[in-house]
């Protein structure tokens, strides 16, 4: 018995090893932020001292994600946002506004891919859902939020969650990588657009993840070993790595670079 006590107390030490005090005093909103890369993004973001406002088009995922976190002594809110909804992003906003006063970071994670297949196949109706989410609600969200950072003289940090298909397109995920390639042109325009007001703005470009997103390609044998080939760490990559370069991004350790796209990939070749 005192064992498992002991090996349990162990893991918990280890679990909040990486707290620091990096993002003392700021806001950040992620979205998407239930599972995957937007989960790890929220938790190492409050870890690191942050209020984090998470988000998921689901009310029972925001409530489970929200104990999960605050178990681990993170101040954190939760609410249903459909990124897609003007009504969902303008209340997610105002929402963070009203408890915390402020935004301080923000992380577009949020993304959709509802086809699979030659891209000549793909319907209108697939294409506007694929850059409906991907693209269009990720540019009208930083509108919302980017006046309320210029209004506090906030030095705001944006990351935009691409995908390193936006460099070298994933097979039959072509409507998908060609939305993730409109990201890294976004960062770019935004980050000149918002530089003068101290405002940064850079994107990460993950490779193979091992998220429910990616669910096929992962479980997918002969797939993993095809993509693994060409990876120079040769395995997938895990959503606590993609972490990590976020809560950098996001710090005054980062000041000085904007505009800029980071690939998580483990060495997959890249390049537009």
């Amino acid at each position: 018995m005192i064992g498992r006590v002991a090996q349990q107390a162990y893991k918990m030490a280890g679990k909040f090893a990486r707290s620091s005090s990096t993002h003392a005093g700021k806001v950040a909103i992620v979205t998407a932020s239930t599972d995957g890369i937007g989960y790890e993004i929220a938790r190492r973001l409050g870890h690191d001292g942050a209020k984090v406002v998470i988000s998921s088009r689901k009310q029972h995922n925001v409530d489970e994600t929200c104990r999960k976190l605050q178990s681990e002594g993170l101040d954190v809110l939760g609410m249903v946002c459909h990124v897609g909804k003007n009504d969902d992003r303008k209340n997610l906003v105002n929402k963070t506004l009203e408890k915390y006063g402020k935004i301080d970071i923000l992380v577009s994670n949020a993304a959709t891919n509802p086809i699979y297949g030659d891209t000549l196949s793909a319907s209108e109706k697939a294409w506007d859902k694929i850059f409906d989410t991907n693209v269009k609600a990720t540019f009208l969200l930083i509108k919302e939020v980017v006046p309320h950072m210029k209004e506090q003289k906030i030095k705001g940090a944006i990351t935009v969650v691409a995908s390193i298909a936006g460099l070298n397109p994933f097979p039959a995920l072509g409507v998908y990588s060609i939305s993730k390639t409109a990201l890294l042109a976004l960062t770019k325009v935004l980050a000149n657009e918002l530089g003068s007001d101290g405002i940064r703005v850079n994107s990460i470009a993950p490779g193979i993840i091992k998220t429910h997103f990616s669910k096929a390609i992962w479980e997918n044998e002969s797939v993993q070993q095809e993509l693994l080939r060409d990876t120079a760490l040769k395995r997938i990559g895990t959503p606590e790595e993609c972490a990590g370069l976020v809560s950098f991004l996001s710090s005054d350790d980062a000041s000085y670079i904007t505009g800029e796209n980071i690939v998580v990939s483990g060495g997959t070749p890249s390049r537009l």
